[in-house]
């Protein structure tokens, strides 16, 4: 178990990259199945206008924080999330640690050839790990449609200890939601553009602008075209909704978030 915090009606666990690992080994080792979540601001907007995202959120066994700005909005709620975990920093780490605990890993999301690349890449800089599948994302996603049926017999046959799904937000999590007491992984990831960071197909923002809150800039300025609203205009309007949740009562009272179905 760990301490959670609520902000906006979301649920977010304290958790350390450490906490993280421990709890991921738990639920795999007792032969369970959890899907580990994340928060940013981008998924704090969508939790606020569709109700089975944040129902999502808060029904994950764990949700922990990938973005500075949520850190910063829960510091201002007087709340204390202690790191922020994001996956392109993360998930070397926690492949390293998966080949270390024999875990095994599956791949799932990016263009084609994406989740190959990503997987021979990591496979270079970590010998023993386990990658047991790959797939990408571009297949129809309909529960009942033949090509979803295939990927899920593919991931049941290949037994991953763990899934990354890595789609996108918020279509990973509506993907999961839908297929997840199908699959037999232990755990599920909502990696977003995991994969793309993997395969070498993405920048990352130098570390300093990550380790001072500027890693939504570095972004921006590498892909201005697909992210200029999800910051510019996505990033006011999370701090707008968090003061008034605040000035209207916070901590689980006062604004109701929206409740409007996925489209």
């Amino acid at each position: 178990m760990t301490n959670r915090c609520e902000l906006m009606g979301v649920r977010i666990d304290a958790l350390t990259i450490p906490l993280l690992h421990g709890a991921i080994e738990d639920v795999i080792t007792m032969r369970q199945k959890a899907i580990v979540a994340n928060v940013n601001i981008n998924a704090m907007n969508i939790a606020w206008e569709h109700s089975w995202f944040r129902d999502f959120l808060n029904t994950s066994r764990y949700v922990f924080c990938d973005g500075h700005g949520v850190m910063l909005g829960a510091r201002f709620c007087g709340l204390r999330i202690p790191e922020k975990i994001t996956y392109a920093h993360w998930f070397p780490i926690f492949c390293r640690f998966c080949a270390e605990k024999n875990f095994s890993l599956f791949f799932l999301g990016g263009a084609p050839g994406i989740a190959v690349e990503a997987r021979k890449r990591l496979e270079a800089q970590i010998p023993e790990l386990r990658v047991v599948g790959t797939h990408d994302g571009f297949f129809d996603k309909g529960k009942k449609s033949a090509q979803n049926q295939a990927v899920l017999a593919q991931i049941n046959q290949a037994k991953p200890d763990v899934l990354l799904t890595s789609f996108g937000m918020p279509l990973q999590e509506k993907w999961l939601s839908e297929n997840w007491s199908d699959l037999s992984a232990h755990i599920a990831l909502t990696g977003g553009a995991c994969l793309d960071y993997m395969a070498g197909r993405s920048n990352r923002p130098p570390d300093w602008m990550a380790n001072h809150g500027l890693e939504w800039l570095g972004r921006l300025l590498y892909e201005p075209g697909r992210l200029w609203k999800r910051y510019l205009i996505g990033n006011p309007l999370f701090y707008l909704r968090l003061l008034r949740w605040r000035i209207q009562g916070g901590c689980g009272a006062g604004t109701t978030p929206g409740e409007q179905g996925f489209s």
